[in-house]
């Protein structure tokens, strides 16, 4: 009897251990949603987009011109728009994205264009906020960090940018604007995740070395509700339910030192179907670029 009684008290006890450590999950992988993030993206469509465009390349394959618009909070984008010759119209077209610290026309973004125009799609690169052509003073990009405001506010200003991007699209009767595909590179593929969430005129959204639950980067304050309901409105895993039902390609590296694997599968687990993962036996920056880019080619084709 005393070891029946001792067995239900340890019973007790170790189940409810087992409840606080499921609280306790709970609490690490819940993301905040205390007000309807996605209406933060709203804007207001009729403001003009003022914008110019300017022939800078003339090829046997190519036309490439120099583009800027205004966004939204005033903000002036510059952008690249390569469109293919030879090639029926209007033309499918994919909005192609850099990583932290680059710019539209680092190599990596360069060897995408290309691929891309090859294939018969037009793109359009964009710099994202304070990168580039518009680059003012950067600073630490870091959302735990003193300038976390400035670091969210590059994400949330560049979803904002995105979505007068497939505007300006919209005005251009050489571009199928009912064919727009999306590639965003590490944290053009974060900002991508938001942005298509939002945006249901992207068709075909490709993120590669990205990934979701960004209150990780917290670490010991990765549970408390600031850090949570701070990140809110550019936290991928918010938005990337609502890309589905259309169709979601996840690129990611094995070894990846800047994305963890972890976050990129969290990630991949809240999306909705259709979706599909590719792992590469790589680190963040040394995915091969041919069968990176043929991975997402390939999404395209299939698609788009």
């Amino acid at each position: 009897m005393r070891f029946s009684k001792s067995f239900r008290n340890w019973s007790v006890v170790v189940g409810t251990l087992i409840i606080l450590a499921l609280l306790l999950l709970k609490s690490v992988f819940e993301t905040s949603t205390c007000f309807p993030v996605s209406e933060y993206y709203g804007y207001d469509k009729a403001i003009p987009l003022h914008d110019s465009v300017r022939m800078a390349t003339d090829t046997t394959d190519f036309k490439l011109f120099e583009v800027s618009y205004t966004s939204v909070h005033d903000q002036s984008v510059t952008a690249l728009l390569s469109i293919p010759k030879n090639q029926p119209e209007p033309i499918p077209i994919v909005i192609l994205m850099h990583g932290l610290g680059d710019r539209k026309t680092v190599d990596y973004v360069e060897y995408g264009n290309r691929l891309l125009l090859k294939n018969g799609f037009a793109v359009l690169r964009l710099d994202i906020s304070d990168h580039g052509d518009r680059k003012k003073e950067f600073y630490d990009f870091d959302l735990t960090g003193p300038d976390k405001y400035w670091t969210r506010n590059i994400v949330s200003q560049t979803v904002f940018d995105l979505r007068r991007a497939v505007d300006f699209i919209e005005t251009r009767p050489e571009l199928d604007s009912k064919r727009i595909g999306y590639y965003g590179i590490s944290l053009g593929g974060i900002i991508g995740t938001v942005f298509c969430g939002v945006e249901q005129r992207v068709k075909v959204p490709v993120i590669a070395l990205a990934g979701g639950q960004l209150n990780l980067l917290y670490k010991q304050d990765a549970l408390s509700g600031e850090a949570k309901n701070f990140l809110s409105i550019i936290e991928p895993l918010n938005f990337v339910t609502d890309i589905s039902p259309r169709p979601l390609l996840m690129l990611n590296a094995k070894n990846d030192e800047i994305v963890p694997p972890t976050m990129s599968k969290l990630l991949y687990k809240k999306a909705g179907e259709p979706k599909e993962i590719i792992w590469y036996d790589a680190k963040h920056r040394d995915a091969p670029l041919d069968i990176i880019y043929g991975d997402g080619l390939s999404w395209f084709k299939k698609y788009l």
